[in-house]
């Protein structure tokens, strides 16, 4: 099974591992599993932590690469397709960064994992609580 981490997935499972129920966790730890992270995640934790809010991510963009490699996540670049795939969902959710996310995951025929119920009202292979 091939999964598509969404960038809160991707954090928690580096800083708070408690927030993802079991049954999550068993399958993304599934030896079978191909777990991914966007390059998207890194553009979008550059931009947040850089903000220095509260929420924002608690390392940077760079950091992430470094975290996510020694994690094992693998890298999912994106590609025109991905881009141009958006065009095609629905304006359900307006967040740009989950908008591709979501896009590369149909096209590379991934789960997504996420935690944002807004994902939930696609019709599409989600992976969520």
């Amino acid at each position: 099974m091939k999964l598509l981490l969404d960038t809160h997935i991707a954090i928690w499972l580096l800083t708070d591992r408690a927030r993802i129920p079991r049954a999550i966790l068993e399958t993304i730890n599934n030896s079978g599993s191909d777990v991914f992270v966007s390059v998207i995640a890194v553009w979008e934790i550059a931009i947040k932590h850089r903000l220095a809010r509260p929420d924002s991510p608690p390392f940077s963009g760079q950091a992430a690469i470094g975290h996510f490699e020694t994690a094992g996540f693998a890298s999912l670049p994106v590609n025109s397709i991905h881009a141009a795939f958006v065009e095609r969902l629905p304006p359900i959710h307006a967040d740009p960064f989950d908008r591709l996310m979501l896009a590369q995951s149909i096209v590379e025929g991934m789960q997504f994992v996420t935690y944002d119920k807004h994902l939930a009202r696609y019709d599409v292979a989600l992976l969520t609580w």
